[in-house]
């Protein structure tokens, strides 16, 4: 996800016959988040990244809630799409100079 900037400041005491005192600062840099984080994040939210915006945290959207739910497979199983048979019937179909093709209506996309 990237780096942010972050202000490290050290001091240092030594003590002995002659006392000194030392201040270091220094700009590093820090993962926003690990792999590790990452891995262990609630399961419910997501990181959206999208053009232009910085990553940012999002709950998840419960896709047994949208409208169109029940053309997934997750909804039942026989809504897979089979891309061997898809193939097989496209390499069957020919489309000739005078056929007409009907436009189909773009569902969208879900995403988890």
């Amino acid at each position: 996800m990237g780096k942010e900037t972050i202000d490290l400041y050290n001091t240092s005491d030594t003590r002995g016959t002659s006392q000194s005192y030392g201040l270091n600062y220094q700009k590093t840099g820090k993962e926003l988040m690990s792999q590790d984080e990452i891995a262990v994040m609630d399961g419910g939210k997501c990181i959206m990244q999208l053009r232009g915006v910085r990553p940012f945290f999002s709950n998840k959207f419960d896709i047994t809630k949208h409208k169109q739910y029940h053309l997934l497979s997750d909804y039942d199983e026989k809504n897979t799409f089979d891309i061997e048979k898809y193939v097989k019937n496209l390499n069957r179909a020919k489309i000739r100079n005078n056929d007409t093709i009907d436009e189909v209506e773009d569902v969208g996309e879900i995403v988890a």
